[in-house]
């Protein structure tokens, strides 16, 4: 089982930047696919960004392409969204978000952080 606690999320102008943390407890970090998650006010989740086991494949929302950039450290269970270019649109609730073995294309994600607010302001 895998633990996820988010943090990083807060108030910003549109065009700032903010990046997101998603600590990690559990032994099957390594084996897991992460993926960020996000919903706004009224809508369903929406599939942000995913990365592999192993860090070397990552996938993105049309979007947030070219804005955001997922990683992680293995070493530190630890996965990271950065959040460039931000636009008002782009406020939600950001999830983290586990599953063991392969990185999906959609919010199919077994682990669910608690998420955090992003407020991006016009």
């Amino acid at each position: 089982q895998v633990q996820l606690v988010e943090s990083g999320g807060g108030l910003v102008q549109a065009g700032g930047s903010l990046r997101l943390s998603c600590a990690a407890s559990g032994r099957t970090f390594s084996n897991s696919a992460m993926a960020w998650i996000r919903q706004a006010p009224g809508k369903e989740r929406d599939f942000v960004a995913a990365i592999t086991r192993s860090g070397g494949g990552t996938s993105y929302a049309d979007s947030v392409k070219g804005r955001f950039t997922i990683s992680r450290d293995n070493a530190k269970n630890t996965v990271y969204l950065q959040m460039n270019s931000l636009k008002p649109e782009d406020t939600a609730v950001y999830y983290c978000a586990a599953r063991l073995g392969t990185a999906v294309v959609s919010t199919n994600y077994n682990y669910w952080g608690q998420g955090t607010q992003v407020t991006v302001s016009s």
